[in-house]
């Protein structure tokens, strides 16, 4: 009974000290947004490039004919409001954790997308918290409320670049000077948390 008290006492103690109260919010913003980009991308790929809708109003032009026009499915906004109504579920599969070379914030998922675990898993020291990460799917369901329009417009003009385009010059929510394999937006973040 003693032992079953200590092993509890210590995995209370080892669970507490993944517990991270510098996490910056905005920070997890960022990271939700791109990962909203890779998400939305997916279910976009999913979709067979052949696929067409027809687009427009059914008003008739002056010589009686409709005014129409074909798209792809994938690109619609009637899919892409479908999609977004989706991808804010996705981010229950997603942890929040810090790498253990450089202890950057980062969002992993779990799962990844043959089914098996992400291999990244070994490298990320996990962060409990007490919402059992549930604020990703909060700060998901805002930034897609907040910035439908600017969504649905860059994914119907094909934008390059999404993350960049969403999360930086649509959004502001990440830093412009991003870069997916640098500590500039840890550092950018860092530095407006100790100005404030």
């Amino acid at each position: 009974m003693q032992n079953l008290l200590v092993i509890g006492f210590s995995l209370l103690c080892l669970v507490s000290a993944y517990q991270d109260p510098k996490i910056d919010h905005r920070e997890v913003r960022c990271l939700v947004c791109k990962a909203v980009v890779d998400e939305m991308d997916k279910a976009v790929e999913k979709v067979d490039p052949k696929r067409k809708v027809d687009i427009g109003g059914y008003r008739l032009d002056s010589y009686g004919n409709k005014e129409q026009k074909q798209v792809q499915y994938a690109r619609s906004e009637l899919h892409l409001t479908e999609v977004m109504e989706e991808v804010c579920n996705k981010m229950d599969d997603y942890v929040r954790g810090r790498f253990k070379s450089n202890n950057v914030l980062t969002l992993l998922k779990l799962i990844d997308d043959s089914g098996s675990m992400n291999p990244l898993m070994s490298e990320v020291d996990l962060i409990q918290d007490s919402d059992l990460n549930k604020s990703l799917k909060f700060y998901c369901e805002g930034i897609v409320e907040e910035f439908e329009e600017p969504i649905l417009k860059l994914y119907a003009d094909h934008a390059e670049n999404m993350k960049t385009r969403l999360c930086v010059d649509s959004t502001n929510l990440c830093p412009s000077s991003t870069d997916e394999d640098n500590d500039t937006e840890s550092d950018y973040f860092s530095e407006e948390r100790d100005e404030l």
